[in-house]
């Protein structure tokens, strides 16, 4: 039996194509082993949002070919799309694949065998028409799993790279979607976390101009069904339908994730993001007025081109008062092709690490705020997989994303316990089963 072994680098969009790859290789009867093993094939799903995941990438697909030489090594994802010929350039590599075409990863794989040249199938993501629908053959034994509904981007914020490397909006048909999610409950899965590339503008590349608050009801409508969430939407395409179903069904997880990106008004218009901060601020404030103990996570750019020490500290200001649960904080990566490459004030390297430190400090802050303000209350807790074995200690998530850990085994996973939340414990609490 071939051995494939698979490594995925970047989002949790990734890891889901990542996934429906290995469904792939399995039903053609490959077995599946540590990407660290000698194998016959080497799938590498990379990531092109900073230069250093770039760099990462590269990196890794010359450890496959050192593992082993007479390897196919396949590369997939962001980076090979947006810069194939660099991937080719690399001696070994044999397929390269990009953001689509990926159903046709195997037989790609398999011809490869059989050329001397690398097999290249990169083509104009920007000519992409469809979402490319794959099933999810195999689903590794999970409590979550993730599905993907959305692909492309038409944002063009002037740092990002991913509208050059996903293509347009193209939107999963949502019957479709509805028969994945059967698949996964059937399956086992308790909780189904909704992803895209740019999720809050499902629908708006079909004719009936369906929703993603469409997809959520229709979700909730499947028998069997636990917990549903939803991956990083723009704040400005929260819709009040979406904010009245997560009220009315508590099956709707009440977390959302609403990149912020920069917290003065000038890097935020540079960065050509399509809100204000008293846009933004408003939107939050209504979201928590209407949904009781809602968890609110962010990101925040540091350090792009032309931010000021003053704008700065009026991002910190800014952040401090929004009391966020949760803050990915990155430092700005000057990416070629994108509008910000070119734009002067570019900020040093070790000033950027030096802003980071300073909001990541701050995110600890708040972070621990957040989860100080939920002690002694009790929770409802699905319990994941266990964390040490040897301590016998398993932990889960609550609604609103505070990871919980208890005493407990591998009988409680994919279970639900009510759950009083004592103290702080790893990244996040330490919590008491009720009897």
């Amino acid at each position: 039996m071939p051995q494939v072994a698979f490594t995925t680098l970047g989002c949790k969009v990734n890891q889901f194509e990542t996934e429906i790859m290995e469904g792939l290789f399995k039903q053609r009867g490959y077995e599946m082993v540590p990407f660290d093993q000698v194998a016959d094939v080497y799938v590498i799903n990379t990531c092109s949002v900073t230069h250093l995941g770039e760099k990462k990438s590269r990196q890794i697909i010359r450890r496959a070919i050192r593992l082993n030489p007479k390897a196919i090594v396949a590369v997939a994802g962001c980076y090979a799309q947006v810069s194939p010929q660099e991937i080719e350039a690399i001696e070994g590599v044999k397929v390269i694949v990009g953001t689509q075409d990926r159903q046709r990863i195997v037989d790609l794989v398999e011809q490869a065998a059989q050329c001397m040249s690398p097999v290249n199938i990169v083509t104009n993501i920007m000519k992409a028409e469809h979402f490319e629908d794959i099933p999810l053959f195999d689903a590794p034994g999970r409590t979550r799993a993730f599905l993907k509904i959305q692909e492309g981007c038409t944002n063009f914020c002037t740092y990002c790279i991913i509208p050059y490397a996903r293509g347009p909006l193209r939107s999963r048909p949502l019957s479709s979607i509805i028969q994945e999610t059967e698949k996964l409950i059937a399956a086992g899965f308790k909780e189904i976390v909704l992803t895209g590339i740019h999720l809050g503008a499902y629908g708006r590349d079909v004719e009936d101009k369906i929703t993603l608050a469409d997809v959520v009801r229709a979700i909730l409508k499947i028998q069997g069904l636990v917990r549903l969430r939803l991956g990083s939407l723009e704040s400005i395409e929260i819709s009040d339908e979406l904010i009245a179903l997560m009220k009315q069904d508590d099956r709707l997880c009440s977390h959302l994730h609403l990149p912020l990106q920069a917290g003065d008004a000038v890097v935020l218009k540079a960065m050509n993001r399509h809100y204000t901060l008293d846009e933004y601020q408003q939107l939050i404030a209504n979201i928590r007025n209407k949904v009781e103990d809602i968890a609110i996570s962010t990101d925040i750019i540091v350090g792009f081109p032309g931010e000021t020490p003053e704008m700065f500290n009026n991002a910190l200001a800014f952040v401090e008062k929004m009391n966020f649960s949760r803050m990915h904080i990155f430092p700005y990566s000057r990416r070629s092709g994108t509008p910000a490459a070119e734009y002067s004030g570019q900020i040093p390297e070790e000033e950027k690490r030096r802003r980071v430190q300073i909001m990541q400090e701050l995110a600890e802050k708040k972070a621990d705020e957040f989860l100080q303000s939920f002690l002694n209350r009790q929770f409802t807790v699905l319990f994941e997989m266990e964390s040490q074995k040897s301590e016998n200690i398993i932990d889960g998530l609550t609604g609103n994303y505070i990871r919980v850990y208890t005493n407990g085994n591998q009988n409680m996973q994919g279970k639900s316990f009510q759950i009083i939340l004592e103290k702080p414990y790893r990244d996040g609490v330490w919590g008491k089963i009720v009897d």
